[in-house]
């Protein structure tokens, strides 16, 4: 395999590209053209690198989740955005095309090939879209086998500008009209703005989800802390899911048919 679950490897920075104002793609070669990434969705890797900050150089560990498809041969794609006290987020946003970083994995989140389901809810906000974008483009990719399961998405940002992938999700959304829906809400919309206004709230989430007694379910959730805490609970400091929480708890949902990317 070309990642390794074992030992960090370093990977070239082949090209960046600004996706809106404080949010870029990430592509780095693979070792060889014909190579293929082969992460397993959904899964993530973890990024390494020594940065030096207010004098102190310190080991940095960060875990990303790749965006490309598992089988697009020679490289893998990463979106990430530049938080102003991330500081993994701005050494990668200050790499230069031929830069190197080490990279580990992949890490499994959910193995959809093994435990694909009939309906999926999913509760994103900001960045948190990148381990359902995964999915979701493996699922409505040319390549699927998946004619029948069904997704809702509920997507919170805080402007329109920062909805990342809205004309990619906009376009399973007319390709899929049975099978993919997706619900924008803003924090601060512009005038004109027909979605939904503010934050998740319950109302939104029982209204879109699959319902807690659907037999083959599963909601995904994943975003900035107050967005976690509020749907689902938070993961634990270890990352492990912890337990389950917030308006998914009070809507009856049980743990096993929820998931914290």
């Amino acid at each position: 395999m070309v990642f390794s679950s074992s030992e960090f490897r370093p990977f070239t920075l082949e090209k960046v590209e600004r996706v809106n104002h404080n949010v870029s793609l990430f592509r780095f070669k693979l070792p060889n053209e014909t190579d293929v990434a082969g992460l397993p969705v959904a899964s993530c890797v973890v990024f390494r690198s020594k940065i030096t900050k207010d004098g102190k150089t310190e080991e940095v560990i960060r875990p990303y989740t790749p965006t490309s498809v598992e089988t697009l041969k020679g490289y893998v794609d990463f979106v990430i955005k530049d938080y102003p006290q991330g500081v993994m987020s701005r050494h990668v946003h200050s790499m230069k095309v031929g830069d190197t970083i080490d990279i580990k994995g992949p890490f499994e989140k959910w193995n959809w090939e093994k435990k694909p389901v009939a309906q999926v809810g999913m509760v994103a906000g900001g960045t948190g879209i990148t381990p359902m974008l995964q999915l979701l483009r493996k699922v409505f990719g040319p390549e699927s086998t998946d004619k029948t399961s069904k997704f809702t998405l509920v997507f919170g940002n805080t402007t329109e500008e920062d909805i990342l992938f809205k004309e990619e999700l906009d376009s399973y959304a007319k390709a899929f009209p049975d099978r993919f829906s997706v619900h924008y809400i803003l924090e601060k919309p512009a005038a004109g703005w027909t979605g939904h206004k503010g934050y998740v709230t319950l109302d939104l989430v029982n209204n879109t989800m699959p319902k807690p007694d659907v037999e083959s379910s599963v909601i995904f959730v994943c975003g900035p802390p107050p967005l976690m805490e509020a749907v689902s609970g938070d993961k634990n400091p270890d990352k492990s899911q912890g337990t389950l929480r917030g308006f998914l708890k009070e809507l009856g949902y049980i743990q096993d048919r929820v998931y914290k990317l």
